[in-house]
């Protein structure tokens, strides 16, 4: 077992990997997780000509494919960066890539599969171990923790009420993570809390909020838009319910779920919800003194700048 205080040194240098997403929609998911990196002396270095991780579509034609697509990344981080820690910021990113990790330690075909494409791709071929990918609640729960919060932030968020949502593909399937659910110090995938252990740090009052890892139909929004909206008016509904004066976010797919699907709610339903929707990066950000342009929190849908302001949150 690692040891928190090697975790620590171990995760304050990383491969970054945005993913797709944060290179567009969750563009301010990618603004802010670098602005609280330079702010909290932590070292991003981009997985150098990374590709996306398969997401959904490649995912549902051929999870082969969708494998060998992830361990690409990991290939690239290991043998290109050198580096043995991957951080994917993105569910939807990290899911695949550690679903990457248990096929390839787990599945001759898979196995095979990567290794061939990988050498008709001319690169080198990943094996299962040579890395180790985590999500920024990992890695900032890690290195600098909720008493280095408390000490850097001293109780900025106080009075603001977050509903932390955390999206489904954070804890699902169990199997796909094993360093979970170990007891004290670890994450649960029944109910996750690294969210909440952060944004409490800095003062945040976290809500009692039920729907925590509720889909939010992001794989839907397509094909069955309404379903997708009632899913998110749902999640919205009872955030406000528990009185939360924000959702606190951490994926780019759950995050423009919920910002559009609330509009779309209010147009398609008749049914209006008033709470803000935030990258949990972003809200911390605020607690560390950093302005809310510089956090990307002009480019979300949902409108915080009230709030912001209403909360005295601004440098």
């Amino acid at each position: 077992m690692v040891d928190v205080t090697d975790k620590a040194k171990k995760y304050r240098d990383v491969a970054y990997y945005p993913g797709c997403a944060l290179e567009g929609t969750g563009n301010g998911y990618d603004v802010s997780t670098r602005a609280i990196a330079k702010e909290l002396d932590l070292k991003l270095t981009d997985v150098k000509d990374w590709n996306c991780c398969g997401a959904m579509e490649v995912k549902n034609i051929d999870p082969k494919i969708q494998t060998y697509l992830s361990a690409r990344v990991l290939s690239q981080a290991v043998n290109v960066n050198k580096q043995d820690v991957v951080m994917a910021p993105c569910n939807g990113c990290y899911h695949n890539l550690k679903k990457a990790e248990y096929d390839l330690a787990h599945d001759p075909k898979s196995q095979e599969v990567v290794a061939n494409l990988s050498s008709k791709s001319g690169h080198k071929n990943y094996e299962a171990g040579q890395a180790e990918t985590i999500h920024a609640l990992d890695w900032l729960k890690a290195t600098v923790g909720e008493e280095g919060l408390r000490k850097r932030t001293k109780g900025k968020l106080a009075g603001l009420k977050v509903a932390n949502y955390y999206g489904c593909m954070y804890v699902r399937p169990r199997h796909i993570f094993p360093e979970k659910d170990k007891g004290p110090g670890s994450e649960s995938t029944s109910k996750p809390h690294f969210m909440d252990d952060l944004l409490a740090a800095a003062g945040a009052e976290n809500v009692e909020f039920p729907l925590k890892t509720a889909c939010c139909g992001g794989a839907h929004t397509l094909s069955d838009s309404d379903t997708s909206t009632k899913l998110v008016l749902n999640i919205l509904q009872a955030a406000e319910a528990s009185g939360a004066d924000v959702i606190a976010t951490e994926c780019p797919t759950c995050h423009s779920g919920l910002e559009m699907h609330q509009v779309r709610a209010e147009k398609r339903f008749g049914k209006k919800t008033n709470v803000k929707v935030m990258y949990f990066t972003q809200i911390l950000g605020l607690a560390l003194g950093i302005g809310p342009r510089k956090l990307g929190i002009h480019t979300n849908i949902s409108d915080g700048m009230e709030l912001i302001t209403e909360k005295r949150l601004l440098p």
